[in-house]
């Protein structure tokens, strides 16, 4: 039977990883730094094809170019993670939501000199208080002037598109992100 035998004098190495230390430090703190740069690449990415998609469709107003945003959400962000939200000002184009996904034009409709559309209403009803979003379609069909049959209006998406450009935008924060990894002092 053979015995193992211990080396009473092992082999010893010592290196001082102090350098390597401070640059894996360094890594993670640029990294850290360029976690917003990066996501704002990739919205930037998704707001210029929002933005080319809105001018493709045959502008009415101007509103819903101009209501186009991306913004940074500091509600949805923290230290490790940023988040850019890409989307219309419903405020400013209300209609953005019919344009996006289509609807169905029940009643008359005229447009103001400043651009602005109004649904028309009876004569009789004039003076008398609009009925309310959730009142019946006989109390619509009073106050407004209906058409004579409803007219589809079909969707011209500008935002749901946008997602073919996911991959592109991913590839622009990857970019950034090495990129300020890399050299910080941009």
């Amino acid at each position: 039977m053979s015995r193992t035998k211990y080396v009473s004098n092992p082999l010893r190495i010592s290196a001082d990883l102090t350098g390597l230390n401070v640059l894996l430090d360094q890594l993670g703190t640029n990294a850290a730094a360029a976690i917003r740069p990066a996501a704002q690449a990739a919205a930037q990415v998704l707001y210029d094809e929002m933005k080319t998609n809105v001018q493709k469709i045959k502008a009415k107003s101007g509103n819903l170019a101009s209501s186009i945003y991306q913004v940074y959400s500091h509600h949805d962000s923290s230290d490790h993670r940023a988040t850019y939200h890409v989307s219309w000002n419903a405020r400013i184009a209300p209609h953005g939501g019919l344009v996006e996904y289509g609807h169905i034009q029940r009643y008359a409709v005229y447009v103001r000199a400043d651009g602005k559309f109004i649904t028309k209403i009876r004569p009789e009803s004039k003076g008398l208080k609009k009925p309310s979003k959730n009142a019946s379609q006989a109390a619509k069909d009073a106050y407004y002037v209906p058409l004579p049959a409803p007219i589809q209006i079909p969707a011209r998406p500008f935002a749901r598109p946008v997602i073919d450009k996911f991959d592109q935008a991913y590839q622009a924060a990857k970019a950034v992100l090495s990129e300020r990894i890399l050299t910080p002092e941009l």
